[in-house]
């Protein structure tokens, strides 16, 4: 995600990271199901439609990174150096993804996921928004000449791996198996 310049778009930030910082920590305490977004606003020192502002649901508010994700893929592909190949770029993304999710603190937060339908079903629909977002990045690389098709698939099995790679025992090995195959994939698509 992009640093805020303006002292109006660093107060933004600020309000969000407040909010989401605030829903998490009620949903952790209490359960997710037993906190309301009025408790939230009240909790966080906001109007509820401020709250609406920066989320447009409660989901969201569990889901807070979810831009940065998804803008850290993006740019794994089109901030590459010249010539560097596709694949280890996103590794490397999805690595440093993975490291993060799975970092002391972050499970508790997972299993709140894992036990809300509701966080679940809004978990899948970004997941596949993610995948849309990767896809049209990779297609529109001027040095990746691949189908639409080629595109969507390799993305979303990107997007895969960053959810299979952190539910792992292991998930830095998980990453490098998983992506050998993304690179076998990626590699017989390759036009002639």
């Amino acid at each position: 995600m992009t640093v805020p310049t303006g002292r109006r778009e660093r107060k933004k930030a600020a309000t969000r990271k407040k909010i989401a910082d605030v829903a998490l920590r009620l949903f952790l305490d209490r359960g997710y199901d037993a906190v309301g977004i009025r408790d939230v606003a009240a909790e966080a020192d906001v109007a509820v439609t401020t709250l609406f502002s920066h989320f447009g649901s409660k989901e969201a508010l569990v889901f807070a990174q979810d831009e940065g994700f998804e803008q850290r893929l993006t740019q794994a592909v089109a901030d590459r150096a010249p010539r560097e190949p596709l694949i280890p770029a996103l590794r490397r993304e999805v690595r440093a993804l993975v490291r993060h999710c799975t970092a002391e603190g972050a499970a508790p937060v997972w299993h709140m996921i894992e036990e809300s339908r509701a966080l679940r079903e809004y978990e899948e629909s970004m997941r596949l928004r993610h995948a849309e977002s990767l896809a049209a990045a990779i297609a529109a690389a001027p040095d990746l000449t691949r189908t639409v098709t080629v595109c969507r698939t390799i993305a979303r099995f990107v997007i895969d791996a960053y959810a299979l790679a952190r539910e792992a025992a292991e998930p830095d090995a998980a990453v490098d198996e998983i992506f050998r195959m993304i690179e076998a994939a990626w590699e017989a698509t390759r036009p002639a």
